[in-house]
């Protein structure tokens, strides 16, 4: 089953937070994943907050971006839903790095699995919603 997936679920594989389960089952049942690059810059920027925090040391952050980067999701270029996600962003009042990910799940006619509640929470009354899924609903 193909699914986009955000830096909030992702990060979970590597970093013991609540539904750390749900995200590990997504990598592991033989769901095909997606995600624009944008994921990248995300994800490693929630690294480097959390060696600045302490959390982590920088030599852990290296080990788990590099896990990351090795991981089968299927990446896109934003090129593809740049125009959907604005459109979107506009239209809903959200971050267009939020929609990217949408918009691209939206394009692949697949369901897009976050971590990040308030995104979630927002479009809960717009006809949208059949596209999300909350993390813990794993």
């Amino acid at each position: 089953m193909r699914k986009v997936v955000d830096a909030s679920v992702a990060v979970k594989w590597y970093i013991p937070e609540i539904y750390e389960t749900e995200a590990a089952q997504l990598l592991h049942n033989g769901s095909e994943l997606h995600a624009p690059e944008l994921i990248l810059p995300e994800f490693s920027n929630i690294i480097c907050k959390k060696v600045r925090l302490g959390e982590l040391k920088a030599t852990d952050g290296y080990r788990i971006l590099n896990a990351f980067i090795n991981t089968n999701v299927i990446l896109h270029s934003h090129y593809q839903v740049a125009i959907s996600a604005y459109t979107g962003a506009v239209m809903t009042n959200q971050t267009v790095y939020d929609w990217t990910y949408l918009s691209l799940a939206l394009a692949l006619s697949c369901e897009f699995v976050t971590a990040d509640e308030r995104f979630y929470n927002t479009l809960q009354n717009t006809s949208i919603r059949k596209y999300l899924i909350w993390i813990g609903d794993i």
